[in-house]
């Protein structure tokens, strides 16, 4: 009973690819007919199943490429690239063909001689139908295991069942009818595995012979041909003498069909098997070919920021190009590995974000990412708030006060130590007054722009006083674009009056840190930092998101300071780096304008230096990602050197611009004549 059943359910859908092949009914008659044969068992065909094999995108590697087009590192699931039927060399087509379905131009979608040859193997024996499977009904198979996300689906779409080839075949005749034989080819050709982690003809083409698909020749368009049955036993690389016999019976294949000539099949059979095999492309950001941190900043931008998924990502097919300089990226692994080598136990992370745009320019890190092991972290320490950075911090303070009545020539005499007369320690709990001392000798009396240039934290404590709240340089931080100072964070300093806030102990983000500093090196204008300037689908045009095109424009806020005021705390840092009274004279580089400001912690538990040049501006930090140490050294010591060693081959690739001028009236000197205002033996641009 069992027999006949199936046979006769079987035999519908046969009936239904010999009417198809003959083209002697319209499909869709057809197949209501075989539907409505085997529809007690099986209901109607699901259209969105039917699309899923016919019209659903492949996964497909997404490409990251840094500025200048190069490669990053790519975005996948499964290795994979689908071209164009005009990109697969033609011999590729035939050799598969020939062996896996010679009648495939001839039947509907499924062949009803093989089906019928299988047939009365299988079913006169009680088994479960086998065999006769068509071109058609493997790329079926394939998209339905392929897409399978559980278990038990992947079960499902390679069951050995009765039922389980009566739809295939019924999917296979909706394909036939939807597609043409060239797109089903093309789609299955695009879709097989071939073994080594290599989906679809064009991975399969340079995994095996690092050619193009539009390259392979009749050799090597045999061997890929002979391994869709059984990738594995008959992989060319861990197999060869398997791969040439399998080859040799392809080779026969299209000599029987008339595709290979006596003298040809005979050359190519007396062959071996050559191989030149091309390692899999990188596979996300623990292999990026560079800058692997970046990497796993941006995808974090990508699926947070920008809302795509990973599954886009993995399997989109997408182009993404991002904001990375390869120069400025190697430039700044070599740096932080010569000052603080990789088996230290300290991190040294160095961030460089371009002025104007917030373009994330290079992330380095004395670590490898994604790794285990000695010198390797999953942290991504460069936008991380781990450490605090110290007197850097006192630029918030500056720029608050050149807002609000002050002068960079506002003098004070500060005591060291120096007992506050507003703020008091530990935000007022205890009511014990707020003093502070320097990590040096300093004269009583200094100017804002002397006091900023040589780090006094009396000074900037003093400074504080005057003002009366730390509110206002709290506020201004956040102004600058210091996003790792969240309101929770600021609203906290704010009620607790805490006067430390302008020696920099907060947790600071390296990356917050060098766009809030590069507001100031762009002459007031905020920028959001961002890894990435456009996302493209497999088209090649804009991808949309959600509400509309993806936005991955630059976002700017002009004036977030005012020009007057950035131009001269430019001038004025210019004192940190090329003065003899500054603190980060290691950061020098003969014949460039570079401004910048030092930090240190308490206890020495993190050093910093944020330097600048009108395109450049650069954050580095030095600490112990895993407990409190005194990393020895100031700010001026390991941070400066590395910023030096990291951009001096930068700079060197030509001439770079000046900063602008700073304003007379916020450096409180009188209009007109020559500008008087000096830091130690040098003159400011006034």
């Amino acid at each position: 009973m069992r027999v006949r059943t199936w046979g006769g359910l079987v035999g519908a859908v046969v009936v239904a690819g010999v009417l198809v092949a003959a083209g002697v009914v319209p499909w869709v008659l057809v197949a209501d007919a075989a539907g409505q044969a085997v529809g007690d068992r099986q209901g109607p065909l699901s259209a969105a199943t039917v699309a899923e094999v016919t019209e659903q995108p492949l996964p497909a590697v997404t490409q990251v490429l840094a500025a200048d087009g190069s490669l990053i590192t790519d975005f996948y699931d499964r290795d994979r690239v689908p071209v164009a039927a005009d990109a697969i060399a033609p011999v590729m087509g035939t050799a598969l063909v020939d062996v896996e379905d010679s009648r495939f131009y001839s039947h509907g979608g499924v062949d009803p001689i093989g089906t019928l040859r299988a047939l009365v193997a299988d079913l006169s024996s009680g088994g479960a139908a086998q065999g006769g499977s068509t071109l058609t009904q493997q790329l079926v198979k394939q998209v339905l295991l392929q897409d399978a996300t559980t278990t038990a689906g992947q079960q499902a779409a390679t069951a050995d069942t009765v039922a389980r080839k009566l739809t295939e075949a019924r999917l296979a005749l909706a394909v036939d009818a939807r597609l043409s034989k060239s797109e089903i080819l093309t789609r299955y050709l695009n879709t097989v595995y071939f073994g080594h982690g290599a989906y679809g003809v064009q991975a399969a083409a340079r995994t095996y012979f690092s050619v193009d698909a539009s390259a392979l020749t009749p050799l090597q368009a045999a061997t890929l041909a002979g391994l869709v049955q059984n990738p594995s036993a008959d992989d060319p690389i861990a197999h060869p003498d398997a791969a040439q016999a399998r080859r040799d019976v392809v080779l026969q294949r299209m000599h029987d069909h008339g595709d290979l000539d006596d003298a040809d099949l005979a050359a190519d059979t007396a062959a071996p098997v050559a191989t030149t095999p091309t390692a899999a492309p990188p596979q996300g950001c623990a292999q990026a070919l560079g800058g692997g941190f970046f990497c796993s900043y941006l995808r974090t931008y990508l699926t947070g920021t920008l809302g795509l998924t990973d599954a886009e990502l993995d399997g989109g097919g997408l182009t993404i190009r991002t904001t990375l300089a390869p120069g400025v990226q190697q430039a700044g692994d070599a740096a932080v590995v010569r000052t603080v080598p990789r088996d230290s136990s300290l991190a040294a992370v160095y961030d460089v974000v371009q002025p104007g745009t917030g373009h994330v320019l290079a992330m380095s890190v004395n670590r490898t990412y994604g790794c285990t092991g000695d010198g390797c972290t999953s942290v991504d320490l460069p936008t991380a708030a781990a450490r605090g950075s110290g007197s850097t911090y006192k630029l918030f303070t500056a720029a608050y006060a050149l807002q609000h009545g002050y002068t960079a020539s506002f003098t004070q005499t500060t005591s060291d130590p120096y007992t506050s007369t507003v703020y008091k320690r530990d935000g007022g709990t205890r009511g014990v007054p707020y003093t502070v001392g320097n990590a040096g000798h300093y004269p009583a009396t200094l100017d804002l722009a002397d006091a900023l240039v040589e780090s006094s934290n009396t000074f900037f404590v003093g400074l504080e006083d005057h003002l009366g709240s730390v509110a206002g340089p709290v506020h201004e931080a956040q102004t600058l674009g210091l996003a790792s100072l969240t309101d929770d964070d600021a609203q906290q300093i704010v009620d607790g009056e805490q006067g430390s806030f302008t020696l920099g102990p907060q947790a600071t983000s390296p990356l917050d840190l060098a766009d809030a500093y590069a507001t100031v090196f762009s002459g007031g204008t905020r920028c959001d930092p961002t890894p990435v300037t456009a996302v493209l689908g497999p088209g090649g045009t804009q991808l949309a998101g959600s509400g509309g095109a993806l936005d991955t424009g630059d976002h700017c806020t002009p004036g977030a300071l005012p020009a007057p005021v950035a131009h001269t705390l430019a001038q004025v840092m210019r004192g940190d780096v090329e003065s003899d009274i500054g603190t980060a004279s290691r950061a020098r580089v003969s014949g460039h304008d570079i401004a910048g400001k030092t930090g240190t912690t308490q206890g020495n538990v993190s050093v910093a230096f944020v330097g600048s040049t009108p395109d450049y501006t650069a954050s580095v930090l030095v600490f112990d990602p895993d407990q409190n140490v005194d990393v020895g050294g100031f700010g001026g010591g390991k941070s400066a050197q590395i910023w030096h060693d990291a951009m001096a081959p930068v700079l060197a690739q030509g001439p770079t611009p000046d900063f602008p001028a700073a304003d007379r009236t916020v450096l409180g000197v009188p209009a007109g004549g020559d500008c008087p205002f000096r830091e130690g033996d040098l003159a400011l641009v006034c």
